[in-house]
């Protein structure tokens, strides 16, 4: 977006715009989706209509054009993910606590996509990056078309209401761990690269450490189906929110140094790859039945839509003043607060379901 001539402040508010959506949006297609049935063509009518929203980005580049679009797109993309998780955790059954292994292929991708993109901007320019965004979602579309509806699962008699499940202490606690830890990922994921650039590191570089960074993650995804069980989800859940408090500590202080920075893109298996596998976990664990599509999405638009798009919004305030090294440092300290609501209210004896 700096490419194209937005400013900090503009780049806050359209990352915020394109996550904001997945608060509401993915709400609504879990709703259809619980009562309606037939979750993978939902996935695959949304995609579709993202595709086509996503192609709008190459007709006009205003700042209100792109928002409109950035909107659109993310409205119907975001309805895609939360179901693909319930339809996978349906097909894997008794075998759920196994997601991870299932997860890793998509943190290969990435791993692929951010080194290909790496090198196209070097050859050729960032205007290359919109193109490969469009190729990459069509083909996730394509993709699409071949994955079979999962068995619906059994429905208990006794139905509990997503009203009644946010009135528990626990649940609430979780849904406010995954807002503070999405949250505190603002900066990194809106202004990461841009930070490293400001600091001499090349394209070249910067793309290495993000796919250093979900190379670490793939590992953590591998071994999850062993540590959940053992270790419990609350533990992991803890573990990976003090962790990431680390991490945005070593990027503020020390963002010269590349051992340090490559000790933090590490940690991503934490903030990140460990923190994912607890929580769809965890909602698995807690939302069942008729609950489960609207788990999922309440999961991921309280933490990569509510989350995300405050700790962008917020980022692109205060990247310009108080700077980037103290927005890093408030990364830190929202993290830590997450851990310590973790530790007050979490139930200490969740564990994944095996």
């Amino acid at each position: 977006m700096q490419w194209t001539g937005f400013n900090a402040r503009q780049i806050g508010e359209l990352t915020a715009i394109l996550l904001a959506t997945r608060i509401i949006a993915p709400n609504v297609w879990g709703w259809l989706a619980d009562h309606a049935g037939n979750r993978m063509k939902i996935v695959r009518f949304a995609s579709f209509i993202g595709v086509l929203a996503l192609s709008g980005i190459f007709f006009n580049q205003s700042y209100l054009w792109m928002a409109l679009v950035l909107m659109t797109f993310s409205f119907f993309w975001n309805a895609t993910l939360p179901q693909f998780e319930v339809t996978t955790l349906q097909h894997l059954g008794d075998l759920s606590h196994h997601y991870s292994k299932v997860r890793v292929w998509g943190s290969i991708g990435f791993i692929l996509i951010v080194l290909l993109l790496g090198w196209l901007t070097q050859q050729f320019d960032l205007g290359i990056i919109p193109v490969a965004l469009l190729m990459t979602t069509t083909g996730i579309w394509l993709v699409s078309l071949t994955v079979p509806e999962s068995a619906a699962t059994e429905q208990s008699q006794y139905h509990i209401t997503i009203a009644n499940l946010l009135k528990r202490p626990a649940v609430m606690a979780f849904l406010m761990i995954c807002f503070l830890m999405l949250m505190s990922h603002g900066p990194y994921y809106t202004f990461y690269s841009i930070y490293l650039e400001s600091y001499g590191y090349s394209r070249g570089l910067i793309g290495v450490l993000w796919a250093l960074g979900v190379v670490a993650e793939v590992g953590v995804f591998l071994l999850m189906h062993r540590w959940l069980p053992r270790f419990g989800l609350r533990n992991v859940l803890l573990l990976s929110c003090l962790l990431s408090a680390f991490r945005w500590l070593l990027i503020a202080l020390f963002p010269e140094n590349l051992t340090m920075l490559i000790i933090a893109q590490s940690l991503h298996a934490a903030s990140y790859g460990m923190f994912h596998a607890a929580a769809i976990a965890w909602v698995h664990h807690h939302f069942t039945g008729r609950n489960q599509g609207r788990g999922q999405a309440l999961y991921s638009s309280v933490s990569f839509g509510a989350g995300s798009a405050v700790g962008s919004l917020l980022s692109g305030y205060l990247w310009l003043s108080p700077g980037p090294t103290d927005t890093f440092l408030l990364a830190a300290v929202v993290a830590l607060f997450s851990f310590l609501i973790g530790l007050i209210w979490l139930e200490p004896k969740t564990r994944a379901r095996n």
